[in-house]
């Protein structure tokens, strides 16, 4: 006997900024782009590798905002015969690239800091702190632009709080200018940039590891599986479940497939909309495939390779 299918595919996707915050991206990525060519050009002439480092860590600003809107704008892509998903993994592959430069950024930053710190050059100290200064103000204001849609967009709260992050970042650069002023301890400056280049690693190691996962189909962080498996079996008719697969979308959507075994037949059409509603309001679950089978033929997996 044929099974019988159900396949029901969640409404609620999540887009990533609204259309209203392109002015905030737009605004945002140019300050950043300028403060960085700015910031590095004076880092050269200052001989100040923290300076410099900072800027590195501006760019990696820039390349996130970036990430960030190119997500949102190809998230509202419609699907069609060759990307039957549209484009929304593209934030994905963005988030791992961006990951795999900074790393690269990183290391030849940790170099050129340990090498000024075996024989410190001579650091313009108030140019470093002037420069740090402007930039202090350039991701505060740019920071701003996001408060109001990070309340709501996880994408966007990444944003907010990487560019606060980048102003405290600043603040340290300011300090360590201050402190070369009067103590004339040029040493301070390359360990400042080993440092931001900590913080750096720090940060971009989370968004490598997740990324990685992600375009490995992984199942997202906020999503437990074994929590979902449990809670569809508990639904009423079901006996029994088979071929869940979780995975990300995009790096804000998240999507399920699933074999619903019901001894009873299909249920409805109105029973697989609020067992999909009840997937995206629990776990977050935006698109869900949902099959209906009897169970009455042996269902052979062929990802595990034996039957159920």
């Amino acid at each position: 006997m044929p099974h019988d299918h159900g396949h029901h595919h969640g409404h609620a996707h999540g887009h990533g900024a609204a259309p209203n915050m392109n002015g905030a991206f737009a605004l945002a990525i140019a300050l950043n782009l300028g403060f960085t060519g700015v910031e590095f050009v004076y880092g050269f002439l200052a001989h100040s590798s923290a300076l410099m480092a900072d800027a590195g860590h501006n760019l990696s600003d820039v390349l996130g905002l970036v990430m960030a809107w190119v997500g949102a704008l190809l998230a509202r892509r419609v699907p069609d015969n060759r990307f039957t998903y549209g484009l929304r993994g593209s934030s994905i592959l963005a988030a791992l690239g961006n990951g795999m430069f900074l790393m690269i950024a990183c290391g030849a930053i940790g170099w050129d800091a340990v090498r000024r710190l075996m024989d410190p050059p001579e650091v313009a100290s108030v140019t470093v702190m002037v420069v740090a200064a402007i930039g202090v103000l350039i991701n505060t204001v740019s920071a701003w632009l996001f408060v109001k849609g990070s309340k709501e967009d996880l994408n966007l709260r990444g944003a907010f709080l990487h560019l606060a992050a980048d102003a405290a970042v600043s603040v340290g650069v300011v300090l360590a200018g201050l402190a070369i002023l009067y103590t004339g301890w040029n040493w301070l400056d390359p360990v400042v940039s080993l440092v931001i280049t900590v913080v750096i690693v720090a940060g971009t190691w989370g968004l490598l590891r997740d990324s990685l996962k992600l375009a490995l189909n992984g199942v997202p962080d906020n999503v437990d599986l074994p929590e979902v498996d449990a809670w569809l079996r508990d639904r009423e008719g079901v006996l029994d479940i088979h071929d869940l697969h979780i995975w990300g979308m995009s790096t804000t959507e998240t999507a399920l497939t699933v074999h619903l075994v019901i001894p009873d037949g299909h249920p409805g059409d109105a029973w697989l909309d609020r067992l999909a509603g009840d997937l995206q309001s629990h776990f977050g679950i935006d698109h869900s495939t949902l099959q209906v089978e009897r169970g009455d033929s042996e269902h052979v997996c062929v990802l595990h390779g034996h039957a159920h």
